[in-house]
């Protein structure tokens, strides 16, 4: 079974007005989600064989923060594509992991998570994640399982949405 990890960057500062929204950093609360929700992927044998990363500061950083809760992960890839993507593209940008990896994160930005995510979802959603169609907050994590075909041929509606997590629930 392969799986998807959806991640939503962690909380992000506006302190410097200056700065192009794909510039902004992590805040402190941003700062200290991001471990959290790592350690959570790391506790469920959540390791990336791959992972596609926007290329928004604030996502970069999450990747950094989760990243050093595993003893090693492979090298990020930053797709400028999925910089505020909609489902369509992050979809395609899916389709371009390899075929080996097992288990694939992608790092990106609401409202595309949501989108993304109900529309790869069955009808078999727990209703505990079901929130997540509405509500994805920062450093929020969906994890989706898919049959062993290659993630090129993955399409909509043909994911099983396994779990929902947000670090300040965790703590």
């Amino acid at each position: 079974m392969k799986h998807l990890v959806l991640i939503r960057h962690a909380k992000s500062s506006v302190a410097d007005p200056t700065l192009e929204d794909r510039d902004r950093p992590l805040n402190e609360r941003g700062r200290l989600a991001a471990p959290i929700a790592g350690a959570w992927l790391a506790e469920r044998a959540l390791r990336p064989d791959h992972v596609f990363l926007s290329p928004a500061l604030r996502c970069t950083e999450t990747w950094a923060r989760v990243a050093r809760q595993f003893d090693t992960v492979p090298e990020p890839v930053i797709e400028n594509g999925l910089y505020m993507a909609d489902p369509a593209t992050m979809l395609e940008v899916l389709h371009g992991a390899p075929d080996a990896a097992q288990t694939v994160f992608m790092l990106g930005h609401q409202p595309g998570l949501a989108s993304f995510l109900r529309r790869l979802a069955n009808r078999e959603t727990p209703a505990r994640c079901a929130r997540a169609f509405t509500k994805f907050p920062t450093a929020g994590i969906a994890v989706m399982s898919f049959g062993d075909g290659p993630w090129a041929e993955t399409g909509f509606n043909s994911g099983q949405f396994e779990d929902f997590a947000v670090p300040k629930e965790l703590v």
